[in-house]
Parts: C-alpha cells; sequence; structure tokens
C-alpha cells in the first residue's frame, strides 16, 4: 500500500530566496577539493574555472551559482552537489570568501545569468 500523505522531510524559512521570479532553477555542480576539510553552507557563491569546477567566491572570475544544502568537501576528491542557477535571492544570506564585498559588477554578472539579488522585505 502506498503512503501519499506521509511526511518526506523538513524545510525551516531560512530568507534565501526571496521571490518566485525570476524561478528558482537547480543544477548539480563540481566543488573543488580543498586544502583542508571544509563544510559549505546552503547560500554560499560559487566561481567557476576554465575546466567548470566550482570553487569559493573570492572575486577572481564569475561568480555562477549558489550552494541549495551544506555540502562537506575533503581534501581528496571533488565533490557533486546541488546548486542554484537562476533565482531571487537575498545577497545578505550569500557567503563569500572572508573579507571579499559583492561588488555591482558581481551582481551584474550573475544577472546576466539569471540570479537576481533582492532583499527580503522586513516583517511587520
Amino acid at each position: 500500500m502506498k503512503e501519499h500523505g506521509k511526511k518526506i522531510g523538513e524545510m525551516e524559512f531560512d530568507g534565501l530566496i526571496t521571490d518566485i521570479t525570476p524561478r528558482s532553477i537547480t543544477s548539480a555542480g563540481i566543488i573543488g577539493k580543498t586544502a583542508e576539510e571544509t563544510t559549505f553552507k546552503r547560500g554560499t557563491l560559487f566561481g567557476k574555472n576554465e575546466n567548470g569546477v566550482l570553487s569559493l567566491y573570492d572575486g577572481s572570475g564569475t561568480p555562477d551559482c549558489i550552494l541549495c544544502e551544506d555540502t562537506v568537501v575533503g581534501t581528496a576528491e571533488d565533490v557533486s552537489a546541488a546548486v542554484y542557477i537562476a533565482g531571487c535571492f537575498d545577497p545578505a544570506k550569500l557567503t563569500v570568501k572572508d573579507g571579499y564585498v559583492l561588488t555591482e559588477a558581481d551582481k551584474t554578472k550573475l544577472r546576466q545569468n539569471g540570479i537576481i539579488l533582492k532583499s527580503a522585505a522586513k516583517a511587520e
């Protein structure tokens, strides 16, 4: 017998996604291995190198996608992960390399690729 009403998971509102337009589109990405085991949090912004491998965005290259869920990356091999390649996101919820601040040029590049940055409305 099928269990159509069975609960399959939890979802907690975190404010990362701020609008339904443009719609969020996910894809798979390959995050490059790191010097030490690292847990990248949902909302981490990645850039893509010439080989198509993702790394924490630090202002070099082009910002490419946003991590969908917390992902552990080790030192031995690259890791496949779900990423947002389009959608509307709160810039205050994005994670980039420590000390780096997104520029207007970064925001323009993201917008050209379908990622819109818009702050969430304040709750009254």
